[in-house]
């Protein structure tokens, strides 16, 4: 069981696509769970968060290890790197919007900080149907869907708008049942945004694991495994993946040599970034930009 690989899906069924290629996707449950015969395997987004709204029927969901019985109305939020599965009742619907993890909580972090929280922890929350913030839910989920059919100029700029709209709505509903940790571990959640916080200042001077720790005031030990319980991954992950997110972002949307990004983003060489670059994303720098140029010109998803 310790070997066992969880999948790792862009949606449940297709294989996992870059963060760059697909920024938000918008389905009816019954469309994806109905040909698995209403039983989704457990598995993973590594770069998407998914929103679920039941509004009929219900389901037995496993959430990061949890057992839980969703009942209609309620809304699921599983981040990315959430283990998730469903064993869905047949008479379930509701819709279901997947969009990209990290452009979402950059938005966040611009207009609502508070919101962080709420899109960086795997939550059930039910719903009183006819609360006011409930019946603003579902006009959301249809505008979200309207905008994936039409592909107009300004799609990314309106979907992210209304995602977070959307997420504004849950986050006044939350309070009641989440599956966020008790007031005991509050500290525990500090620790990590603080983590964080240091991290975006500092990711680009390759500083040690140790020197992080340092700051907040325990061991390494004790930050990887804050980070393990908080996060799912170790604390050397976390700056490793704000580092390539960076770079990612960087060889798509500017012109610089992979020289000039080799040294903005704190390497000794060229070779250096380049051999970081493929050892956690499969791809040599140059590779990816032209993959994701590619993309863009193809597809007009960014």
């Amino acid at each position: 069981m310790a070997n066992k690989v969880i999948p790792n899906y862009a949606l449940y069924g297709d294989q996992a696509l870059s963060r760059w290629q697909n920024l938000f996707d918008f389905e009816w449950i019954p469309k994806r769970s109905k040909p698995y015969n209403w039983n989704i395997s457990p598995h993973k987004h590594d770069a998407f968060i998914q929103i679920l709204y039941i509004t009929e029927g219900g389901a037995e969901v496993i959430l990061d290890g949890a057992r839980l019985n969703a009942v209609a109305p309620c809304i699921l939020v599983i981040p990315a790197q959430t283990v998730h599965g469903f064993v869905f009742q047949k008479t379930v619907n509701g819709p279901v919007v997947t969009a990209a993890q990290g452009p979402l909580e950059s938005v966040a972090s611009v207009l609502m900080p508070e919101l962080l929280p709420l899109v960086r922890k795997p939550a059930l929350i039910a719903l009183d149907a006819d609360s006011v913030h409930a019946r603003a839910m579902m006009p959301l989920f249809l505008a979200i869907e309207q905008e994936t059919q039409i592909h107009a100029v300004g799609q990314m700029a309106a979907g992210l708008s209304l995602l977070t709209a959307l997420c504004v709505h849950i986050a006044r509903l939350s309070d009641a049942q989440t599956l966020a940790a008790p007031k005991a571990n509050s500290r525990k959640v500090a620790q990590i945004e603080k983590f964080r916080a240091l991290v975006e200042t500092h990711y680009k001077k390759h500083l040690p694991v140790t020197h992080y720790a340092e700051q907040l005031g325990i061991t390494s030990g004790q930050l990887t495994r804050l980070c393990r319980e908080e996060l799912g991954m170790s604390s050397m992950d976390v700056i490793n993946a704000r580092m390539v997110h960076e770079a990612q972002r960087d060889l798509v949307y500017t012109t610089s040599s992979i020289k000039q990004l080799a040294y903005t983003l704190g390497f000794a060489d060229e070779t250096y970034f380049g051999r970081f670059f493929r050892k956690h994303t499969g791809l040599s720098p140059r590779e990816f930009r032209a993959k994701a140029t590619d993309s863009v010109l193809t597809r007009g998803t960014l």
